[in-house]
């Protein structure tokens, strides 16, 4: 499968048709982890509680310490 990125804002976008998220028993409110080993950008789903909680903690602690960084971008 070939996909291009979307533009979303002044961001690009990756979209992940359903059947790939159904595939993964992923849904829209499933954090998911990003690495990539310099070549290849790999997604994988949080599936540990205790881990996807200090994911959403991180997030949150990220937004709001750039969250006047994150608006002037989006301008």
């Amino acid at each position: 499968m070939f996909k291009t990125l979307t533009r979303h804002g002044n961001s690009l976008a990756l979209v992940i048709e359903r059947p790939i998220l159904e595939l993964l028993g992923a849904g829209i409110d499933t954090p998911f982890e990003v690495t990539t080993d310099g070549n290849a950008l790999i997604l994988t789903p949080v599936r540990d509680a205790a881990r996807a909680e200090r994911f959403r903690a991180s997030l949150e602690k990220v937004g709001k310490k750039y969250a006047g960084t994150f608006e002037e971008l989006a301008k």
